[in-house]
């Protein structure tokens, strides 16, 4: 029988950590859909997995949903061959974005909740305070680096962050008394009237 390798030992142990690690992440994902709390102990039992083992790859609840929020990996929204019209590159980006955020609700709450507590130096910044969807949207205005500067995009970036995120859903169905829908299509005009001002007047800065 041929001994097994040293590299076969690594790769196997490598794949396992994988599996452990997606399994874990998988049921944190579950956790959250479902409405339950999410704790690395609550993931690691509906994984089949040790706590102590659990604890190894997430030390906390905010490791694990930074780890489990599914858009951690979309660097742009725009697609493959995107319009030229900055226009039609904002309303792509605005529908993708207002999209995915129906789609990872539970996720999003809670991680809005958890943006507003306390946090050590060492915790794992949230994707909601990374700025991705500021990228996204930075991305859709790039037809407008001629006309305004780049202290002015970046405003105008977060306006539109502000008027189409997880916040302004939060707001308008919890509050405002509309269905998903309807705050979805509120969150698009919103995006459409803020670029249409922008062009007539530019946005205010820090400056």
């Amino acid at each position: 029988m041929n001994a097994v390798s040293t590299l076969d030992l690594e790769s196997g142990r490598s794949r396992q950590k994988l599996r452990t690690r997606d399994a874990l992440v998988s049921a944190a994902r579950d956790l959250v859909r479902g409405g339950a709390p999410l704790t690395v102990e609550a993931a690691a039992e509906r994984a089949g997995i040790s706590r102590t083992t659990a604890y190894r790859y997430f030390p906390n609840r905010r490791a694990l949903l930074a780890a489990a929020h599914p858009e951690t990996a979309t660097h742009s929204l725009l697609g493959e061959d995107p319009p030229e019209d900055v226009r039609e590159r904002l309303e792509v980006v605005i529908d993708a974005m207002t999209a995915l955020i129906i789609e990872t609700e539970p996720q999003l709450r809670m991680m809005l909740r958890m943006s507003l507590e306390p946090r050590a130096e060492d915790d794992e910044p949230l994707p909601l305070r990374q700025g991705r969807a500021i990228g996204w949207i930075r991305e859709a205005l790039v037809p407008l680096e001629g006309e305004l500067d780049e202290e002015e995009l970046g405003m105008l970036a977060r306006a539109l962050r502000a008027a189409a995120g997880i916040e302004a859903l939060v707001w308008l169905t919890d509050v405002g008394g509309l269905s998903r829908d309807a705050a979805r299509a509120v969150m698009r005009w919103s995006a459409r009237a803020l670029l249409d001002a922008a062009l007539t007047s530019p946005p205010p800065t820090d400056r």
